[in-house]
Protein backbone atom coordinates (compact mmCIF):
# COMPACT_ATOMS: atom_id res chain seq x y z
CA UNK A 1 0.00 0.00 0.00
CA UNK A 2 1.22 3.49 -0.84
CA UNK A 3 1.15 5.50 2.40
CA UNK A 4 2.79 8.63 0.99
CA UNK A 5 -0.47 10.60 1.26
CA UNK A 6 -1.85 8.88 4.35
CA UNK A 7 -3.75 11.08 6.80
CA UNK A 8 -3.59 10.41 10.53
CA UNK A 9 -6.23 11.20 13.11
CA UNK A 10 -5.32 12.21 16.65
CA UNK A 11 -5.19 8.66 17.96
CA UNK A 12 -2.96 7.52 15.10
CA UNK A 13 -0.65 10.50 15.53
CA UNK A 14 -0.18 9.60 19.18
CA UNK A 15 0.46 6.00 18.20
CA UNK A 16 3.13 7.09 15.71
CA UNK A 17 4.82 9.05 18.48
CA UNK A 18 4.60 6.05 20.82
CA UNK A 19 6.07 3.65 18.27
CA UNK A 20 8.88 6.09 17.54
CA UNK A 21 9.67 6.47 21.23
CA UNK A 22 9.65 2.68 21.61
CA UNK A 23 12.25 2.45 18.84
CA UNK A 24 14.62 4.76 20.74
CA UNK A 25 13.74 8.33 19.75
CA UNK A 26 12.52 10.05 22.90
CA UNK A 27 9.63 12.49 23.19
CA UNK A 28 12.13 15.16 24.20
CA UNK A 29 14.00 14.73 20.91
CA UNK A 30 10.78 14.70 18.86
CA UNK A 31 9.66 17.93 20.54
CA UNK A 32 13.06 19.52 19.91
CA UNK A 33 12.88 18.52 16.25
CA UNK A 34 9.31 19.83 15.94
CA UNK A 35 10.00 23.22 17.48
CA UNK A 36 13.25 23.69 15.59
CA UNK A 37 11.44 22.96 12.31
CA UNK A 38 8.73 25.53 13.05
CA UNK A 39 11.35 28.13 13.94
CA UNK A 40 13.21 27.40 10.70
CA UNK A 41 10.01 27.79 8.67
CA UNK A 42 9.34 31.16 10.27
CA UNK A 43 12.90 32.40 9.81
CA UNK A 44 13.05 31.32 6.17
CA UNK A 45 9.67 32.69 5.11
CA UNK A 46 9.12 35.82 7.23
CA UNK A 47 10.94 39.09 7.75
CA UNK A 48 12.37 39.44 11.24
CA UNK A 49 9.87 41.01 13.62
CA UNK A 50 8.77 40.78 17.27
CA UNK A 51 7.22 37.36 17.91
CA UNK A 52 4.77 36.39 20.61
CA UNK A 53 4.64 32.62 21.23
CA UNK A 54 1.36 31.56 22.82
CA UNK A 55 1.97 28.34 24.73
CA UNK A 56 -0.57 25.90 26.08
CA UNK A 57 -0.34 23.48 29.01
CA UNK A 58 0.54 20.37 26.99
CA UNK A 59 2.93 19.15 24.31
CA UNK A 60 1.85 21.82 21.84
CA UNK A 61 3.01 24.37 24.38
CA UNK A 62 6.28 22.47 24.75
CA UNK A 63 6.79 22.84 21.00
CA UNK A 64 6.23 26.56 21.46
CA UNK A 65 9.04 26.85 24.04
CA UNK A 66 11.41 25.21 21.55
CA UNK A 67 10.29 27.59 18.79
CA UNK A 68 10.92 30.58 21.03
CA UNK A 69 14.37 29.35 22.04
CA UNK A 70 15.53 28.79 18.45
CA UNK A 71 14.14 32.09 17.17
CA UNK A 72 15.79 33.89 20.08
CA UNK A 73 19.12 32.24 19.32
CA UNK A 74 18.74 33.43 15.71
CA UNK A 75 18.38 37.01 16.91
CA UNK A 76 14.60 37.42 16.72
CA UNK A 77 12.88 39.42 19.49
CA UNK A 78 10.72 36.77 21.18
CA UNK A 79 8.34 36.69 24.12
CA UNK A 80 6.34 33.79 25.58
CA UNK A 81 2.90 33.80 27.15
CA UNK A 82 1.73 30.63 28.89
CA UNK A 83 -1.75 29.37 29.67
CA UNK A 84 -1.31 28.14 33.24
CA UNK A 85 2.00 27.89 35.05
CA UNK A 86 5.35 26.30 34.32
CA UNK A 87 5.02 24.17 37.44
CA UNK A 88 2.05 22.32 35.95
CA UNK A 89 3.90 21.33 32.77
CA UNK A 90 5.02 17.71 32.62
CA UNK A 91 7.31 15.43 30.62
CA UNK A 92 9.01 16.82 27.53
CA UNK A 93 7.07 20.08 27.75
CA UNK A 94 8.43 20.67 31.26
CA UNK A 95 11.96 19.84 30.10
CA UNK A 96 11.90 22.34 27.23
CA UNK A 97 10.24 25.05 29.30
CA UNK A 98 13.19 24.88 31.68
CA UNK A 99 15.61 25.54 28.79
CA UNK A 100 13.92 28.90 28.14
CA UNK A 101 15.87 31.60 29.96
CA UNK A 102 13.49 34.50 29.34
CA UNK A 103 10.37 35.66 31.10
CA UNK A 104 7.08 33.81 30.81
CA UNK A 105 4.01 36.05 30.83
CA UNK A 106 0.45 35.03 31.72
CA UNK A 107 -1.78 34.57 28.69
CA UNK A 108 -4.00 37.61 28.08
CA UNK A 109 -4.86 39.65 24.98
CA UNK A 110 -2.51 42.36 26.26
CA UNK A 111 0.56 40.23 25.45
CA UNK A 112 -0.08 40.82 21.76
CA UNK A 113 0.85 44.51 21.99
CA UNK A 114 3.90 45.21 19.87
CA UNK A 115 3.96 41.75 18.23
CA UNK A 116 4.36 41.41 14.48
CA UNK A 117 3.75 37.65 14.46
CA UNK A 118 2.05 35.22 16.81
CA UNK A 119 2.83 31.51 17.12
CA UNK A 120 -0.22 29.48 18.13
CA UNK A 121 1.22 26.74 20.33
CA UNK A 122 -1.81 26.55 22.61
CA UNK A 123 -3.54 23.26 21.90
CA UNK A 124 -3.12 21.97 18.35
CA UNK A 125 -5.19 18.86 17.75
CA UNK A 126 -5.15 17.99 21.44
CA UNK A 127 -8.26 20.08 22.18
CA UNK A 128 -11.62 18.31 21.96
CA UNK A 129 -13.88 21.12 23.13
CA UNK A 130 -14.58 24.72 22.21
CA UNK A 131 -12.00 27.35 23.01
CA UNK A 132 -12.74 29.32 26.14
CA UNK A 133 -11.28 31.77 28.61
CA UNK A 134 -8.02 33.57 27.96
CA UNK A 135 -7.08 31.26 25.05
CA UNK A 136 -10.26 32.18 23.19
CA UNK A 137 -9.93 35.86 24.05
CA UNK A 138 -6.28 36.08 23.03
CA UNK A 139 -6.71 34.34 19.70
CA UNK A 140 -9.81 36.41 18.94
CA UNK A 141 -7.82 39.56 19.75
CA UNK A 142 -5.02 38.43 17.44
CA UNK A 143 -7.50 37.90 14.63
CA UNK A 144 -9.14 41.23 15.35
CA UNK A 145 -5.79 43.00 15.04
CA UNK A 146 -5.08 41.23 11.75
CA UNK A 147 -1.97 39.76 13.35
CA UNK A 148 -0.22 37.09 11.32
CA UNK A 149 -0.48 33.72 13.05
CA UNK A 150 1.59 30.58 12.47
CA UNK A 151 -0.07 27.53 14.02
CA UNK A 152 1.67 24.41 15.29
CA UNK A 153 -0.06 21.14 14.29
CA UNK A 154 -3.48 22.71 13.68
CA UNK A 155 -4.92 26.11 14.65
CA UNK A 156 -6.15 25.82 18.24
CA UNK A 157 -9.90 25.23 18.25
CA UNK A 158 -9.79 23.27 14.99
CA UNK A 159 -10.65 19.58 15.20
CA UNK A 160 -7.82 17.69 13.52
CA UNK A 161 -9.99 14.65 12.78
CA UNK A 162 -12.86 16.53 11.14
CA UNK A 163 -11.89 20.05 10.09
CA UNK A 164 -14.66 21.51 12.25
CA UNK A 165 -13.98 24.77 14.04
CA UNK A 166 -14.77 25.34 17.71
CA UNK A 167 -13.37 28.83 17.88
CA UNK A 168 -10.28 28.60 15.66
CA UNK A 169 -9.06 31.75 13.92
CA UNK A 170 -7.29 32.19 10.61
CA UNK A 171 -3.61 31.27 10.39
CA UNK A 172 -1.36 32.23 7.52
CA UNK A 173 0.55 28.96 7.90
CA UNK A 174 0.26 25.71 9.80
CA UNK A 175 3.27 23.49 10.41
CA UNK A 176 2.37 19.89 11.17
CA UNK A 177 4.54 16.82 11.56
CA UNK A 178 5.04 13.49 9.76
CA UNK A 179 1.63 13.35 8.03
CA UNK A 180 -1.32 15.69 7.59
CA UNK A 181 -4.58 15.22 9.45
CA UNK A 182 -8.04 15.11 7.85
CA UNK A 183 -8.78 18.49 9.41
CA UNK A 184 -6.07 20.10 7.29
CA UNK A 185 -8.07 19.19 4.16
CA UNK A 186 -11.74 19.34 5.16
CA UNK A 187 -13.58 22.65 5.28
CA UNK A 188 -13.49 24.96 7.09
CA UNK A 189 -10.20 23.59 8.41
CA UNK A 190 -8.45 23.86 5.06
CA UNK A 191 -9.10 27.58 4.92
CA UNK A 192 -8.27 28.26 8.57
CA UNK A 193 -4.91 26.46 8.32
CA UNK A 194 -3.56 28.67 5.56
CA UNK A 195 -0.50 27.10 3.94
CA UNK A 196 0.13 23.64 5.40
CA UNK A 197 3.74 22.48 5.74
CA UNK A 198 4.45 18.87 6.71
CA UNK A 199 7.76 18.64 8.56
CA UNK A 200 10.00 15.63 9.07
CA UNK A 201 10.84 15.33 12.76
CA UNK A 202 12.40 11.88 12.75
CA UNK A 203 9.39 9.56 12.64
CA UNK A 204 10.07 6.67 10.26
CA UNK A 205 7.47 5.92 7.59
CA UNK A 206 7.73 2.26 8.61
CA UNK A 207 5.40 2.97 11.54
CA UNK A 208 2.60 3.39 8.99
CA UNK A 209 2.87 -0.27 8.06
CA UNK A 210 2.19 -1.18 11.68
CA UNK A 211 -0.74 1.24 11.90
CA UNK A 212 -2.28 0.60 8.44
CA UNK A 213 -4.08 3.97 8.07
CA UNK A 214 -7.15 3.97 5.85
CA UNK A 215 -7.60 7.69 5.11
CA UNK A 216 -5.65 9.44 2.36
CA UNK A 217 -5.28 12.68 0.46
CA UNK A 218 -6.17 12.11 -3.17
CA UNK A 219 -3.11 11.92 -5.39
CA UNK A 220 -2.15 9.96 -8.52
CA UNK A 221 0.30 7.98 -6.39
CA UNK A 222 -2.71 6.11 -4.99
CA UNK A 223 -4.16 4.93 -8.30
CA UNK A 224 -1.92 5.70 -11.27
CA UNK A 225 -0.64 2.11 -11.44
CA UNK A 226 -4.25 0.94 -11.78
CA UNK A 227 -5.27 3.31 -14.57
CA UNK A 228 -6.35 1.30 -17.63
CA UNK A 229 -3.55 0.75 -20.12
CA UNK A 230 -3.97 0.57 -23.86
CA UNK A 231 -3.06 -2.82 -25.29
CA UNK A 232 -1.36 -3.19 -28.68
CA UNK A 233 -3.68 -6.05 -29.57
CA UNK A 234 -6.80 -4.43 -28.09
CA UNK A 235 -9.92 -3.19 -29.83
CA UNK A 236 -12.88 -1.01 -28.99
CA UNK A 237 -14.67 -3.86 -27.23
CA UNK A 238 -11.71 -4.75 -25.03
CA UNK A 239 -11.65 -1.11 -23.91
CA UNK A 240 -15.17 -1.46 -22.54
CA UNK A 241 -18.67 -0.40 -23.55
CA UNK A 242 -20.36 2.26 -21.40
CA UNK A 243 -24.13 2.72 -21.32
CA UNK A 244 -25.94 5.84 -20.10
CA UNK A 245 -29.65 6.27 -19.54
CA UNK A 246 -30.37 9.58 -21.26
CA UNK A 247 -33.09 11.96 -20.15
CA UNK A 248 -35.69 14.06 -21.90
CA UNK A 249 -36.55 16.91 -22.36
CA UNK A 250 -33.20 17.98 -20.85
CA UNK A 251 -30.50 16.22 -22.86
CA UNK A 252 -27.26 18.09 -22.20
CA UNK A 253 -26.37 16.32 -18.96
CA UNK A 254 -26.26 12.83 -20.47
CA UNK A 255 -24.46 14.10 -23.57
CA UNK A 256 -21.68 15.66 -21.50
CA UNK A 257 -21.40 12.50 -19.43
CA UNK A 258 -21.12 10.41 -22.61
CA UNK A 259 -18.38 12.57 -24.09
CA UNK A 260 -16.51 12.40 -20.79
CA UNK A 261 -16.76 8.61 -20.68
CA UNK A 262 -15.31 8.41 -24.16
CA UNK A 263 -12.51 10.84 -23.32
CA UNK A 264 -11.73 8.76 -20.22
CA UNK A 265 -11.04 5.80 -22.47
CA UNK A 266 -14.21 3.77 -22.95
CA UNK A 267 -13.98 2.01 -26.31
CA UNK A 268 -17.67 2.51 -27.02
CA UNK A 269 -20.26 4.71 -25.37
CA UNK A 270 -23.99 4.42 -25.91
CA UNK A 271 -26.85 6.58 -24.68
CA UNK A 272 -30.26 4.92 -24.43
CA UNK A 273 -32.92 7.61 -24.90
CA UNK A 274 -36.68 7.94 -25.26
CA UNK A 275 -37.60 7.64 -28.93
CA UNK A 276 -38.90 11.20 -29.02
CA UNK A 277 -35.47 12.47 -28.02
CA UNK A 278 -33.50 10.48 -30.59
CA UNK A 279 -33.14 13.33 -33.16
CA UNK A 280 -31.79 15.69 -30.49
CA UNK A 281 -29.14 13.27 -29.25
CA UNK A 282 -28.22 11.90 -32.67
CA UNK A 283 -27.91 15.37 -34.15
CA UNK A 284 -25.56 16.52 -31.40
CA UNK A 285 -23.29 13.46 -31.16
CA UNK A 286 -20.97 11.76 -33.61
CA UNK A 287 -18.74 9.13 -32.01
CA UNK A 288 -21.32 8.45 -29.28
CA UNK A 289 -23.97 5.89 -30.24
CA UNK A 290 -27.61 6.68 -29.53
CA UNK A 291 -30.14 3.91 -28.97
CA UNK A 292 -33.82 4.96 -29.18
CA UNK A 293 -36.23 3.24 -26.81
CA UNK A 294 -39.81 3.00 -28.01
CA UNK A 295 -40.91 2.33 -24.44
CA UNK A 296 -39.12 2.59 -21.06
CA UNK A 297 -39.23 -1.19 -20.58
CA UNK A 298 -37.13 -1.66 -23.71
CA UNK A 299 -34.09 -0.75 -21.63
CA UNK A 300 -34.34 -4.15 -19.94
CA UNK A 301 -33.72 -5.90 -23.25
CA UNK A 302 -30.73 -3.65 -23.89
CA UNK A 303 -29.22 -4.64 -20.56
CA UNK A 304 -29.19 -8.28 -21.67
CA UNK A 305 -26.35 -7.39 -24.07
CA UNK A 306 -23.34 -8.61 -22.09
CA UNK A 307 -20.97 -6.47 -24.13
CA UNK A 308 -21.91 -3.52 -21.93
CA UNK A 309 -19.42 -3.25 -19.09
CA UNK A 310 -20.59 -0.31 -16.95
CA UNK A 311 -23.72 1.80 -16.51
CA UNK A 312 -24.67 5.33 -15.50
CA UNK A 313 -28.13 6.56 -14.63
CA UNK A 314 -29.23 9.83 -13.14
CA UNK A 315 -28.07 12.92 -15.03
CA UNK A 316 -31.42 14.56 -15.84
CA UNK A 317 -33.06 11.14 -16.01
CA UNK A 318 -36.12 12.41 -14.14
CA UNK A 319 -37.32 11.58 -10.64
CA UNK A 320 -39.75 8.84 -11.62
CA UNK A 321 -40.73 5.22 -11.20
CA UNK A 322 -39.01 4.49 -14.52
CA UNK A 323 -35.72 5.83 -13.16
CA UNK A 324 -36.11 3.66 -10.07
CA UNK A 325 -36.80 0.48 -12.02
CA UNK A 326 -34.05 1.20 -14.55
CA UNK A 327 -31.52 1.74 -11.77
CA UNK A 328 -32.50 -1.53 -10.12
CA UNK A 329 -32.27 -3.35 -13.44
CA UNK A 330 -28.75 -2.02 -13.97
CA UNK A 331 -27.69 -3.08 -10.49
CA UNK A 332 -29.05 -6.57 -11.03
CA UNK A 333 -26.71 -7.13 -13.99
CA UNK A 334 -23.77 -7.21 -11.57
CA UNK A 335 -21.87 -4.71 -13.73
CA UNK A 336 -20.44 -1.54 -12.17
CA UNK A 337 -23.24 1.01 -11.90
CA UNK A 338 -23.15 4.72 -11.09
CA UNK A 339 -26.19 6.43 -9.56
CA UNK A 340 -26.15 10.19 -9.81
CA UNK A 341 -28.57 13.08 -9.37
CA UNK A 342 -32.15 12.01 -10.20
CA UNK A 343 -31.35 8.32 -9.73
CA UNK A 344 -30.47 9.09 -6.11
CA UNK A 345 -33.46 11.34 -5.49
CA UNK A 346 -35.81 8.75 -6.99
CA UNK A 347 -35.24 6.55 -3.93
CA UNK A 348 -35.70 9.24 -1.29
CA UNK A 349 -38.96 7.71 -0.04
CA UNK A 350 -37.46 4.25 0.41
CA UNK A 351 -33.64 4.22 0.49
CA UNK A 352 -33.59 0.68 1.86
CA UNK A 353 -35.21 -0.57 -1.35
CA UNK A 354 -32.15 0.71 -3.17
CA UNK A 355 -29.62 -0.58 -0.67
CA UNK A 356 -31.07 -4.10 -0.85
CA UNK A 357 -30.32 -4.20 -4.58
CA UNK A 358 -26.63 -3.37 -4.19
CA UNK A 359 -24.77 -6.65 -4.40
CA UNK A 360 -22.10 -5.68 -6.93
CA UNK A 361 -19.93 -2.65 -7.71
CA UNK A 362 -21.94 0.54 -7.24
CA UNK A 363 -21.00 4.22 -6.86
CA UNK A 364 -23.20 7.10 -5.68
CA UNK A 365 -22.13 10.62 -6.64
CA UNK A 366 -24.32 12.99 -4.58
CA UNK A 367 -23.88 16.57 -3.55
CA UNK A 368 -24.94 17.45 -0.01
CA UNK A 369 -28.60 17.93 -0.88
CA UNK A 370 -28.90 14.58 -2.64
CA UNK A 371 -26.94 12.89 0.12
CA UNK A 372 -29.48 14.06 2.70
CA UNK A 373 -32.28 12.39 0.75
CA UNK A 374 -30.82 8.94 1.45
CA UNK A 375 -28.57 9.31 4.48
CA UNK A 376 -28.23 11.06 7.82
CA UNK A 377 -26.70 14.47 7.03
CA UNK A 378 -25.59 15.18 10.61
CA UNK A 379 -21.95 15.11 11.66
CA UNK A 380 -18.68 15.87 9.97
CA UNK A 381 -18.22 15.10 6.29
CA UNK A 382 -15.70 12.29 6.64
CA UNK A 383 -17.69 10.38 9.26
CA UNK A 384 -21.04 10.64 7.53
CA UNK A 385 -19.63 9.66 4.14
CA UNK A 386 -18.01 6.59 5.67
CA UNK A 387 -21.23 5.69 7.47
CA UNK A 388 -23.24 6.04 4.26
CA UNK A 389 -20.86 3.80 2.33
CA UNK A 390 -21.06 1.14 5.01
CA UNK A 391 -24.85 1.33 5.24
CA UNK A 392 -25.49 1.20 1.49
CA UNK A 393 -22.58 -1.11 0.57
CA UNK A 394 -21.80 1.35 -2.22
CA UNK A 395 -18.86 3.64 -2.80
CA UNK A 396 -19.80 7.23 -1.95
CA UNK A 397 -18.44 10.30 -3.68
CA UNK A 398 -19.76 13.18 -1.58
CA UNK A 399 -18.99 16.12 -3.81
CA UNK A 400 -17.78 19.58 -2.88
CA UNK A 401 -14.59 21.59 -2.67
CA UNK A 402 -13.41 18.89 -0.26
CA UNK A 403 -14.92 15.85 -1.98
CA UNK A 404 -14.76 12.69 0.13
CA UNK A 405 -14.63 9.24 -1.47
CA UNK A 406 -15.51 6.41 0.91
CA UNK A 407 -15.72 2.63 0.51
CA UNK A 408 -17.90 0.23 2.53
CA UNK A 409 -14.79 -1.26 4.17
CA UNK A 410 -13.90 2.10 5.79
CA UNK A 411 -11.25 3.39 3.39
CA UNK A 412 -11.61 7.07 2.55
CA UNK A 413 -9.88 9.59 0.32
CA UNK A 414 -10.17 13.38 0.58
CA UNK A 415 -9.71 15.39 -2.61
CA UNK A 416 -7.96 18.76 -2.62
CA UNK A 417 -7.33 19.72 -6.25
CA UNK A 418 -10.80 21.01 -7.20
CA UNK A 419 -10.72 24.70 -8.18
CA UNK A 420 -13.73 26.92 -7.44
CA UNK A 421 -14.47 27.13 -11.17
CA UNK A 422 -16.05 23.66 -10.91
CA UNK A 423 -19.03 25.29 -9.18
CA UNK A 424 -20.87 25.46 -12.49
CA UNK A 425 -23.89 23.68 -13.92
CA UNK A 426 -23.10 20.30 -15.45
CA UNK A 427 -19.69 19.72 -13.92
CA UNK A 428 -21.07 16.84 -11.86
CA UNK A 429 -22.35 15.16 -15.03
CA UNK A 430 -18.83 15.32 -16.44
CA UNK A 431 -17.45 13.73 -13.28
CA UNK A 432 -19.91 10.85 -13.55
CA UNK A 433 -18.92 10.37 -17.17
CA UNK A 434 -15.20 10.25 -16.40
CA UNK A 435 -15.88 7.66 -13.73
CA UNK A 436 -18.05 5.65 -16.12
CA UNK A 437 -15.26 5.56 -18.68
CA UNK A 438 -12.80 4.20 -16.14
CA UNK A 439 -15.24 1.61 -14.80
CA UNK A 440 -16.08 0.46 -18.31
CA UNK A 441 -12.42 -0.41 -18.77
CA UNK A 442 -12.40 -2.55 -15.64
CA UNK A 443 -10.70 -0.24 -13.13
CA UNK A 444 -11.27 -0.97 -9.44
CA UNK A 445 -14.36 1.08 -8.44
CA UNK A 446 -12.84 2.74 -5.36
CA UNK A 447 -9.61 3.72 -7.13
CA UNK A 448 -11.57 4.71 -10.24
CA UNK A 449 -13.69 7.02 -8.09
CA UNK A 450 -10.61 8.69 -6.66
CA UNK A 451 -9.01 8.96 -10.09
CA UNK A 452 -12.14 10.45 -11.66
CA UNK A 453 -12.42 13.12 -8.97
CA UNK A 454 -8.76 14.07 -9.35
CA UNK A 455 -8.90 14.11 -13.16
CA UNK A 456 -12.00 16.28 -12.98
CA UNK A 457 -10.18 18.83 -10.82
CA UNK A 458 -7.02 18.72 -12.91
CA UNK A 459 -8.98 19.33 -16.12
CA UNK A 460 -10.68 22.36 -14.59
CA UNK A 461 -7.34 23.73 -13.42
CA UNK A 462 -6.00 23.42 -16.96
CA UNK A 463 -8.71 25.77 -18.23
CA UNK A 464 -8.75 28.44 -15.55
CA UNK A 465 -11.35 31.22 -15.29
CA UNK A 466 -14.60 31.29 -17.29
CA UNK A 467 -14.87 27.50 -17.26
CA UNK A 468 -18.16 25.89 -18.22
CA UNK A 469 -18.85 22.17 -17.96
CA UNK A 470 -18.74 21.65 -21.72
CA UNK A 471 -15.06 22.62 -21.69
CA UNK A 472 -14.05 19.77 -19.40
CA UNK A 473 -14.14 16.65 -21.64
CA UNK A 474 -11.78 18.18 -24.19
CA UNK A 475 -9.28 19.05 -21.44
CA UNK A 476 -8.87 15.44 -20.35
CA UNK A 477 -6.33 14.45 -23.05
CA UNK A 478 -3.84 17.00 -21.72
CA UNK A 479 -4.25 15.68 -18.18
CA UNK A 480 -3.88 12.05 -19.28
CA UNK A 481 -0.81 12.92 -21.34
CA UNK A 482 0.90 14.48 -18.34
CA UNK A 483 0.01 11.50 -16.17
CA UNK A 484 1.47 9.11 -18.72
CA UNK A 485 4.80 10.91 -18.48
CA UNK A 486 5.00 10.12 -14.75
CA UNK A 487 3.39 6.68 -14.79
CA UNK A 488 5.57 3.70 -13.84
CA UNK A 489 6.50 1.65 -16.87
Amino acid sequence: MNYSTALLDGRQTAEADRLTAASGTSEIILMENAGRTVAREIAQRRDMCPVMVLCGPGNNGGDGFVVARHLNEAGWPVRIALLGSRERLTGAARHHSELWQGAVEPLTPAVLDGAGLAVDALFGAGLSRALEGSAKETLAAAAGKGLRIVAIDVPSGLMGDTGQSLGAVQSIQTVTFFRKKPGHLLWPGRQLCGEVVVADIGISSTVLEQMAPNTFENDPALWISDLPRLQNDGNKYTRGHALIAGGYPVTGAARMAALSAARAGAGLTTIAVPEIAFPIYAGALTSIMVKPLAAPENLYHLLEDHRFSAFLIGPRAGVSEATRTHAIAMLRTGHPTILDADAITAFQDDPEALFREITGPCVFTPHDGEFARLFDPKGDKLTRTRAAAKKSRAILILKGSDTVIAAPDGRAIINTNAPPTLATAGSGDVLSGILLGLLAQGMDPFLASAAAVWLHGAAASEFGPSLIAEDLPDLLPVVFRRLSETRPK
